[in-house]
């Protein structure tokens, strides 16, 4: 098997590779590939200048091709080796053209069609470009390398595509686990609140209840009494009609007197009130509100008072006793200071958390007013704001600037009841302000501490 192996590669590198026969001459190109002669100068017929080589591509300068004499020796030696069995097969799996039975040399670029050399002269290819096939397997592979080179790019692209959109799906997970949370919390705040809100009704129907039914009890005692005064009376008259009219007249004052002195006593009626336990205020409203336009705010340590000290990520803001301050900018009445953010377009919410005991103002001021009197500025200078009085507990604010409709509207978020609301027509940029009174204890404004 080996050596019928060998054979067969011996055959296949003494054939001529354009007409797939045993080399006749043989003549060697300068790159070191063997043809026939008539095979390699009808494959260069109608070329110039250069002769690429039908193999490797390698362009030969000129048509002149040296003649191998040692493997014109070894042809005639390889011609007169009989051909087995399995090199008979191979050769017949040669393609052979279907209508000349000659090897396929040729392609037509027009019918993308392969040919023999005697099908170029028939009269179906006369007027077609035919080229020999190494030449069109160049120019179809330079192609497909082209096409190689485009959908690889394109393969790299939709693979970046594919895991963008598959990083956008986790994404849209986690978004959905936070949303799902925070659902979670405010359907538990609700509850709280509903729980409240029934045990409070419940105790009110209990006590509505109680008192009804003592009114109810009394105002039946007294029916009853006069009940029982009709029925004796209603007697006595029976007895005293059937008497002779001596004893009929004696005593009769006494039962006319009775008669005329007797007094229905009123009859207690009450209407139930129908009571319903509501949801808070528009607390489906505030809530889509304030997760949709909610903003996070620092504040500003150029705008604080010098009783005010800002911590170094200025979220909160802690009261001291009066000092020396250098910047002309600073707030010089009450314990006032703005935010670093300012608004001038748009819809922004900002929660506001007011704990301790003491008075506040919250608001909104042009960033162009004077900062030395911000404090005493009024609407016609550019300063909204609300004044509000924390005696006990803590009360979340949440603050509505809707720029264009030009409104500052303040609501309860701990009922969601609505407090105050500021309508004014806005130029220039808003900024948030936040003032403590010098008299309050202590004060925590939504993450900034001010502290007494």
């Amino acid at each position: 098997m080996e050596s019928e192996a060998s054979l067969a590669e011996l055959q296949a590198q003494a054939s001529c590779p354009l007409c797939l026969d045993h080399l006749r001459d043989p003549v060697t190109t300068e790159c070191g590939h063997n043809f026939c002669p008539s095979c390699i100068h009808q494959h260069w017929e109608d070329l110039q200048d250069t002769f690429p080589c039908p193999i490797c591509l390698h362009h030969c300068p000129d048509r002149s091709l040296k003649r191998n004499p040692q493997l014109c020796d070894m042809m005639e030696i390889v011609q007169q080796i009989p051909t087995s069995g399995s090199q008979k097969k191979l050769q017949e799996e040669i393609p052979l053209c279907g209508k000349h039975n000659e090897a396929l040399t040729l392609f037509c670029e027009e019918n993308m069609e392969l040919l023999c050399v005697q099908c170029k002269v028939s009269s179906d290819h006369q007027d077609q470009l035919l080229i020999p096939i190494e030449e069109a397997a160049a120019s179809h592979r330079r192609m497909l390398k082209k096409h190689m080179t485009v959908l690889t790019d394109h393969l790299e692209n939709a693979k970046r595509v594919y895991k963008i959109q598959v990083a956008n799906t986790w994404t849209v997970k986690r978004k959905m686990r936070k949303w799902r949370k925070k659902l979670y919390f405010e359907c538990e705040e609700l509850q709280y609140f509903l729980e409240i809100e029934h045990e409070e009704l419940d105790n009110d129907l209990f006590i509505e209840e109680n008192d009804v039914e003592e009114k109810f009890i009394e105002n039946g005692r007294q029916i009853s009494y006069h009940k029982h005064r009709l029925s004796h009376l209603l007697s006595e008259i029976v007895e005293k009609y059937f008497q002779t009219d001596l004893d009929l007249l004696t005593g009769i004052e006494r039962i006319h007197n009775s008669y005329g002195n007797l007094k229905m006593p009123a009859v207690f009626s009450y209407e139930l009130k129908k009571e319903s336990c509501n949801l808070p205020l528009d607390y489906v409203g505030l809530q889509k509100m304030t997760h949709t336009f909610q903003v996070e705010l620092t504040l500003d340590p150029k705008t604080a008072h010098p009783s005010l000290l800002i911590s170094s990520d200025r979220k909160s803001v802690t009261y001291k006793r009066p000092g020396g301050h250098s910047n002309p900018q600073i707030l010089t009445s009450y314990a006032d200071v703005l935010s670093s953010e300012g608004f001038d377009t748009g819809r922004h919410v900002w929660v506001v958390n007011i704990g301790g005991t003491g008075k506040c103002l919250l608001g909104v001021c042009k960033e162009s007013i004077p900062r030395d009197t911000l404090r005493s500025s009024s609407p016609s200078k550019g300063c909204w704001h609300h004044q509000l009085w924390n005696r006990t507990g803590e009360r979340k604010i949440g603050i509505f600037l809707d720029y264009e409709l030009g409104q500052v509207l303040f609501y309860n978020l701990n009922d969601t009841s609505y407090m105050y609301g500021i309508t004014e027509k806005f130029t220039g940029k808003l900024m948030p302000y936040f003032s403590i009174a010098l008299s309050s204890e202590s004060l925590t404004i939504s993450g900034f501490r001010m502290k007494r």
